[in-house]
């Protein structure tokens, strides 16, 4: 016989801490939206992607505000943050830190190991295809496991920990494509575009004065361990799971949706897809102030969250098909 936990929220309790986390992270999406000008989908996916306790890879040209995104995202959320910039000569021992000879207090030599800029609340990647793949795969098993190994012995990362990468679409020369394996770590891939017109004109009235007020913390970091636990609280209809599983087998070559899809693709989306999906799907509703998510929140996040953990054959790139159009096409049909 099952026994109530006393010290469980109630159905109310529940609702009242979603209200008031929704409140907070509404404020903080506008705080956000105050420096970034322009990227209001942008921002909401990346918050998102926290909420979820993901890991985001952000696509886009120079000069879109990537790492202001990232910088003002932290400090807003009252989390720390650290740099790494990229480059061909970056070994793995420069992210997740070293061994080094030193003297204890009783004057013997032993190894201490001195952390790397891993140990950080949210890490900044920048231009991470610019690494070698022996320094990309350093981020791994930081990525899926929070914690590094080194000589033998594990170091857990901070709580929480995420990884905010940078990729430059158009300047390829000098760089190493992410293997598919460190892709699927990212729970969304977010695509950065140039900002409207009015947008563009508030950014430069706004950038190019004398001052700009800098953003503030508008939260701490247990506010959002609690959000994140939120989000896994939030309850999911059979209609929004029986969705996610519809669109990601459909788009697996072996279980395709049409013979079309199938004829296209060299791979799917695995397990993990789904899952990140799922638990984006509960984010985006919390963000919006709902205690549920929707078919829309599945629709919505298709694209980020699947197109980067699939491939096109040669055949089918040759054709012209997208993968966006092949998610797109499938979510349209089922949603």
């Amino acid at each position: 016989m099952s026994q109530i936990d006393p010290f469980a929220p109630t159905p109310q309790d529940a609702a009242a801490q979603a209200d008031r986390t929704a409140a907070q992270l509404g404020q903080i999406r506008h705080a956000i939206e105050q420096v970034v000008f322009g990227q209001a989908s942008v921002i909401e996916q990346v918050l998102i992607t926290i909420l979820s306790g993901g890991h985001a890879l952000l696509v886009g040209a120079p000069g879109l505000g990537k790492t202001l995104l990232v910088n003002t995202t932290a400090t807003v959320l009252g989390l720390n943050a650290k740099r790494v910039q990229f480059t061909p000569d970056l070994m793995p021992s420069d992210i997740t830190g070293t061994d080094i000879l030193d003297q204890d207090e009783s004057g013997r030599r032993v190894f201490r190991f001195v952390p790397g800029p891993i140990f950080t609340q949210m890490l900044l990647a920048d231009e991470i295809n610019r690494a070698s793949p022996r320094t990309q795969s350093a981020l791994l098993q930081a990525m899926q496991e929070y914690r590094v190994t080194q000589s033998g012995t594990e170091y857990r990362l901070p709580t929480p920990f995420h990884v905010l990468a940078t990729q430059n679409p158009i300047e390829q020369e000098g760089t190493y494509p992410l293997p598919e394996a460190q892709l699927d770590r990212f729970m969304l891939q977010i695509l950065l575009d140039f900002p409207d017109r009015d947008a563009e004109r508030q950014m430069l009235v706004a950038t190019t004065g004398a001052s700009q007020a800098p953003p503030t913390a508008l939260a701490t970091p247990a506010d959002l361990i609690a959000a994140q636990a939120l989000v896994r609280r939030l309850p999911i209809g059979e209609k929004v799971v029986d969705a996610i599983l519809t669109l990601v087998r459909g788009l697996r070559p072996e279980t395709a949706a049409t013979k079309e899809i199938g004829e296209a693709l060299a791979f799917g989306p695995g397990p993990r897809a789904a899952q990140a999906l799922m638990l984006a799907c509960r984010a985006r509703a919390l963000l919006g102030g709902r205690l549920a998510p929707s078919p829309d929140d599945v629709a919505a996040l298709a694209q980020p969250v699947l197109a980067h953990r699939m491939a096109l054959n040669f055949s089918a790139r040759a054709n012209g098909t997208t993968l966006e159009g092949l998610i797109s096409g499938l979510a349209g049909s089922i949603l």
